[in-house]
């Protein structure tokens, strides 16, 4: 049997392993390529550095979120309805991936202080799909116009005003038993704030 065609993919998956297995501050690319059975050039003949490959890593990580987010911004339904959605698949994303294995989020945490231009992106990205929906919800009389109709200024209002059940800054929080109810009021207030 031939052995596996090495992508980025691959890697990256890899890399993924090492990182659980390791912590940021012990994985190595001789570590990644010895998983793959590959020597450490071949790892980076596709990615340059030990950086260009944290930062890969780091938003295949965030992208999840993202990718799992836009159906519901890019939807059919109401305004309203697709940006309450959002915002709950949003915390219930950040807390999955905080809950369920909280070494890998400390990990992805430490890489994502190293990777700011990758966060940056992933919050532009958040952001738009939050314009599309308010863009939206104009256009369905269910939201008022933003001034100047300019919606991602607007969007990034409500992204912020949202910070603490997204931001893994809160994470320690998400799992209090008060979170839910806070989540809802904050929710409802922005909602209020947004109609006409």
């Amino acid at each position: 049997m031939a052995p596996e065609t090495l992508t980025p993919a691959r890697i990256l998956e890899a890399t993924e392993e090492v990182l659980r297995r390791y912590g940021p501050a012990k994985a190595t690319v001789v570590d990644v390529a010895r998983a793959l059975g590959v020597s450490h050039g071949s790892v980076y003949r596709h990615f340059p550095s030990k950086a260009a490959l944290r930062e890969a890593v780091t938003e295949r990580w965030l992208n999840r979120t993202s990718e799992a987010l836009s159906s519901t911004a890019t939807g059919p339904g109401p305004a309203e309805t697709r940006l309450e959605h959002w915002l709950c698949e949003l915390f219930a994303a950040k807390r999955h991936k905080a809950g369920d294995d909280p070494e890998l989020f400390a990990t992805y945490m430490a890489l994502i202080c190293e990777s700011s231009s990758v966060v940056e992106r992933h919050i532009a990205d958040l952001v738009d799909q939050l314009a599309r929906i308010l863009q939206d919800g104009h256009e369905q009389g269910t939201f008022r116009a933003p001034d100047g109709d300019d919606y991602t200024t607007e969007a990034r209002a409500v992204f912020d005003a949202t910070n603490r059940f997204h931001d893994p800054a809160y994470a320690a929080e998400w799992t209090s038993p008060e979170i839910t109810t806070a989540y809802e009021a904050v929710t409802a207030l922005v909602l209020r704030g947004l109609r006409p």
